[in-house]
């Protein structure tokens, strides 16, 4: 019998098994994850035997120690204003302490000599007001993909030893038996007295599953669609040295749809990933001048949220992704200026340009993909984005698709983050209500408070 069982070792798993072991040294936790500790997580793409993905059970890049965030570019963001709803369940003021308190912890533990950028640039501000654009408050600390892997290591080697970690084992079922929870994996069967959630992005389907089976409450989330933007680095560098993750908010006037910046990656590259066997795009950056590229790339995505009788957002952003990866192979790239032609991109148009692309793609054509209005937004957005960067909307500006953000369906939790069944959390981006490294982490730590304190 464990004290606690929590399940998935993204950061939401993470940082409640560190809060719990920092409250109480003698808890008894097991971790279930799907996939492999820190050091095994490798994806097989070289670019010269294995130039695309393979389809790898379970993705070393989604799953495994560190979750989906452990080779993301390391930002953890510091607002209520993006990343996710935490705020609404926990207050305003103690959603940001505690995503605060994770920060000294990534710090401590390898990040120290990071560096906290922040979004308060008055200029920059007004410059984008001026241009019908919106710049986002957030304190950001920038790990680096690089920083973020050793904080990473370091942290797991502080629980390897403390807790039980039961790696490559998939949770099947998990069953209420009135004052302990019974989980059953493809490894065995385990018993505690309490469990959290933490099954990140790659766990919606199961967590779907999850709830029907015990009669947990949900509801229909967005779906974010668009496309990566790479384009040289010195472009955007007048934002990047000040903010270095700017995020722009931009409502187009012919559609009335929030179009956005995200996840924006100065020097860095362009990266594919493997949702469910579906091939979509990334990008990530290094705290390492030596890893850096030319290139900063930057997601373009459209906002859309479906009313009845349609309730499958992520099925619908699924078989975009699934009509790029058929058109493709996997991820498509073109140029900004053939896009507006009405032409597809060729290689030897992509090899001619300015922009030296940082991902092998094939070069196609993204309106074949891409709903008329999802395109028509992305395009208006950058054409606006051109007047407080001028040389975004050049010819040679690379577009990569699709970049496909799924948010898992709402979990109905309450303020403790808890289920209808006591005991029961749900908390990262499972739960529908945390979108980034530091709101999930910081749900993490809530719900190990809430555990110690009612003990």
């Amino acid at each position: 019998m464990y004290d606690v069982a929590i399940i998935g070792a993204g950061p939401g798993g993470i940082f409640s098994a560190y809060e719990l072991l920092k409250l109480n040294k003698d808890i008894k936790i097991l971790m279930i994850e799907t996939g492999n500790i820190l050091e095994k997580r490798h994806c097989p793409i070289d670019g010269v035997k294995v130039k695309s993905c393979i389809n790898c059970k379970p993705c070393s890049i989604m799953n495994g120690f560190g979750g989906a965030g452990a080779f993301s570019d390391g930002k953890y963001n510091i607002t209520n204003d993006f990343g996710g709803t935490l705020y609404q369940y926990i207050g305003k003021d103690k959603a940001i302490e505690l995503m605060k308190y994770v920060d000294t912890i990534n710090v401590e533990n390898g990040g120290e000599k990071t560096k906290i950028y922040k979004n308060d640039n008055s200029k920059i501000k007004t410059m984008c007001m001026q241009n019908g654009l919106k710049l986002l408050d957030a304190e950001v600390r920038h790990l680096g993909t690089d920083v973020n892997y050793v904080v990473m290591g370091n942290i797991y080697n502080k629980l390897k030893d403390k807790i039980e970690i039961k790696f490559n084992t998939t949770c099947e079922k998990i069953e209420d038996k009135n004052g302990s929870y019974l989980i059953k994996t493809n490894n065995g069967e385990f018993e505690a007295k309490k469990c959290i959630i933490s099954a990140g992005r790659s766990g919606s389907k199961w967590m779907e599953k999850v709830c029907k089976e015990m009669g947990i409450e949900t509801k229909s989330n967005r779906v974010d669609l668009g496309v990566r933007v790479e384009l040289p680095a010195i472009i955007f560098k007048h934002l990047t040295d000040e903010l270095y993750e700017s995020k722009i908010v931009y409502r187009t006037p012919k559609y009335d749809d929030n179009v956005r910046t995200f996840c924006m990656n100065p020097y860095g590259s362009v990266v594919q990933e493997n949702t469910n066997g579906i091939i979509t795009v990334n990008g990530h950056s290094y705290d390492d001048p030596k890893l850096r590229t030319e290139n900063t790339n930057f997601a373009v995505l459209v906002a859309k949220t479906f009313s009845e009788p349609f309730k499958d957002s992520n099925g619908y952003g699924e078989s975009i992704a699934r009509l790029s990866n058929m058109l493709g192979g996997g991820v498509i790239v073109q140029r900004f200026g053939d896009m507006i032609n009405g032409r597809r991109s060729t290689e030897k148009r992509i090899q001619e340009g300015f922009v030296n692309p940082t991902l092998k793609a094939t070069a196609g054509d993204l309106s074949l993909v891409l709903p008329k209005r999802i395109l028509d937004c992305i395009i208006e957005f950058i054409y606006q984005l051109d007047k407080i960067a001028p040389g975004t909307a050049n010819v040679d500006t690379l577009l990569y698709g699709v970049e496909v953000k799924f948010y898992n369906m709402e979990v109905k939790i309450n303020e403790n983050l808890e289920t209808n069944h006591k005991g029961l959390f749900v908390i990262g981006d499972c739960s529908g209500i945390t979108h980034s490294l530091s709101h999930a982490s910081a749900s993490g730590v809530y719900v190990a408070r809430h555990i110690m304190e009612n003990q």
